[in-house]
């Protein structure tokens, strides 16, 4: 199960907390990925679809 958008291709990336005494606690920030059904080449398909990509209009939702 991959956490990569289908449209624009985002991944997960790594980033640091940085505490007061400056010590790294690397962790990963996940794209927030939704699930939706898409047309796509006049069919029907549910794909995996970040939320900048559906507010910026570039996924066709099927209804």
């Amino acid at each position: 199960m991959s956490r990569e958008c289908e449209i624009c291709g985002k991944t997960p990336l790594k980033a640091a907390k940085l505490t007061f005494s400056h010590k790294q606690n690397v962790h990963r920030q996940a794209p927030n990925l939704q699930s939706v059904k898409a047309n796509l080449n006049g069919t029907v398909k549910r794909i995996k679809v970040c939320t900048s990509c559906i507010k910026a209009g570039k996924v066709q939702k099927a209804v």
